[in-house]
């Protein structure tokens, strides 16, 4: 007797997700859990250090936001120019909502000297990854978290979800965010704001908002 055929599922369509879409998905909206308890012996100093830190609340508060009105916020954003300061403006529920570094520094509560920058020399961060014990190739444009000690792939990890405007792939941090996790980890000056502001352009620029 033949064998029995075996029944394949329709092929599903694929339908390519606009940026606002991508940005609207709960994985580009998450919080770090922080176990406040120490638990989890494997992080326990990372997360102390943490909870500790000027980002605490900026990855932890959690606050409800729907999805529609991310979207509609994304949808109408646009980058002008008021009172001398360059902001993202949008509209929801018909409303302006309009969001710039002061916003972002006052409602994270990042403690951002306004006159800190938001890079890192490259220079300072290889001298720093070595001092991490970092194993990959330093030299190179793309680091990966993999290469990093288990309490430092934690904090990349964290730092990836929580206040990087990644697509997709959450293992590979660009210069940028290396530098923001190096600045953390010297206690140097370093902007939070202004960077996560330079990311919410760069997703206007790729939605084709800017102006």
């Amino acid at each position: 007797m033949a064998p029995k055929a075996q029944k394949r599922k329709p092929a599903t369509k694929r339908t390519d997700k606009s940026e606002v879409g991508i940005m609207s998905e709960p994985h580009h909206n998450m919080i770090a859990y922080l176990d406040t308890e120490d638990k989890i012996i494997e992080y326990k100093g990372i997360m102390k250090w943490l909870r500790e830190s000027r980002i605490n609340y900026a990855f932890t508060h959690q606050t409800t936001v729907y999805k529609s009105l991310i979207k509609a916020f994304w949808d109408s954003a646009e980058v002008v120019e008021m009172d001398g300061k360059e902001v993202i403006r949008g509209r929801v529920n018909n409303l302006d909502v309009v969001v710039s570094v002061e916003t972002l520094n006052t409602m994270l509560q990042l403690g951002d000297n306004p006159d800190a920058l938001y890079s890192v020399p490259l220079k300072c961060q290889r001298g720093c990854l070595l001092r991490m014990k970092c194993v990959g190739d330093i030299l190179g444009n793309q680091l990966n978290k993999s290469w990093f000690p288990l309490r430092y792939k934690f904090l990349l990890h964290v730092l990836i979800q929580c206040l990087s405007n990644c697509r997709s792939g959450y293992d590979m941090p660009n210069n940028d965010l290396a530098g923001l996790m190096v600045a953390l980890v010297l206690n140097k000056p370093f902007s939070i704001s202004k960077y996560v502001f330079a990311n919410m352009k760069e997703n206007l620029r790729r939605i084709g908002s800017t102006t």
